[in-house]
């Protein structure tokens, strides 16, 4: 049995209940890193248990992998893919552009996913074929923008300082092409690219459940999503998500040198 489109309503509902009453109350915050800083908080631990549990009791042959917790099932042939509180930096600082990332990979192939934005109000939904989104604007069908030059292309990244020295020159020649560029909205640039606000998005270090999601929800709005070299993302690392193929190829032009 596929799940539905109220199935993903359900474990959105279900971790917003966790998460949003815990947002700018000065929840407590714990350090997963003894050098540097990864946040965790106990929104993104109960709101992804909340969502596991939904899950294992509706499809309990399925796998799950997800941020906070173990594991299961990674062989099986469905397995879902979760970050409870994508931006746990954001989550923390007050800024509304965290989300939880709900996908679901079919013989290892992102298919279904949804970014929901409980303070907002906003829910962004990949049904398998086609891209969604309700919230405060209604409801509609979701299409990635037409630009076809860097010269006129509006980029986000997280920030420069994720990516290594490297990295960060690649990422440079992109970005000095570009018209506008803009830092500091983790997976919520991806729902923008994929309703047709901004034209590309690139970063790096990614794990699967930062990406799972976003993978159907950008195609399935007619963007790309792969690896800085061209292959597919699901596995997370260097990402670039671009609103067509034109532009996708003149970005990996540029990562590359070229």
């Amino acid at each position: 049995m596929v799940p539905d489109r109220a199935f993903f309503d359900s474990l959105a509902e279900a971790a917003r209940q966790e998460t949003l009453p815990r947002f700018r109350t000065g929840t407590a915050v714990s350090n997963k890193l003894q050098s540097g800083f990864d946040p965790v908080t106990e929104a993104d631990q109960a709101a992804e248990l909340a969502i596991r549990k939904l899950i294992i009791d509706r499809f309990p042959d399925h796998g799950i992998l997800g941020e906070e917790h173990a594991s299961i099932g990674l062989d099986r042939e469905r397995v879902w893919v979760i970050d409870p509180i994508d931006g746990t930096r954001a989550f923390i600082s007050g800024l509304p552009v965290w989300g939880t990332l709900i996908g679901l990979y079919h013989g290892g192939r992102a298919v279904m996913g949804m970014m929901d934005q409980p303070f907002t109000g906003e829910r962004y939904f990949a049904d398998g074929s086609a891209s969604w989104y309700k919230g405060p604007e209604g409801e509609r069908k979701l299409k990635t923008r037409n630009c076809q030059q860097l010269s006129d292309a509006v980029l986000f990244t997280t920030s420069p300082h994720i990516f290594t020295d490297g990295e960060l020159e690649q990422y440079r020649r992109v970005e000095n092409d570009v018209r506008l560029f803009r830092y500091g909205i983790d997976c919520y640039a991806y729902a923008l690219l994929a309703a047709g606000h901004v034209d590309l998005v690139i970063e790096t270090g990614l794990k699967p459940y930062d990406v799972g999601a976003l993978i159907p929800l950008i195609e399935q709005a007619g963007g790309v999503m792969t690896t800085w070299d061209g292959g597919r993302p699901e596995g997370g690392g260097k990402i670039i998500a671009a609103g067509n193929a034109d532009l996708h190829r003149q970005a990996l032009e540029r990562l590359a040198g070229e």
